[in-house]
């Protein structure tokens, strides 16, 4: 188990990159999440506008 984790003296980068590649998933969930959020305020914003004008 030793070796595995060590990675023939690569540790460092093999699992660096994993961390990185994780961070960056969880990042961009977040992301999308905010994003679709904003859109879907917006959209509900526009209805309610348009919704106002029609007598």
């Amino acid at each position: 188990m030793k070796e595995f984790l060590a990675q023939g003296g690569y540790a460092f980068f093999v699992w660096g990159a994993y961390g990185m590649a994780a961070l960056l998933l969880i990042v961009e969930v977040v992301v999308l999440a905010r994003r679709r959020r904003t859109i879907l305020t917006r959209i509900g914003r526009l209805v309610r506008m348009r919704g106002a004008k029609t007598p």
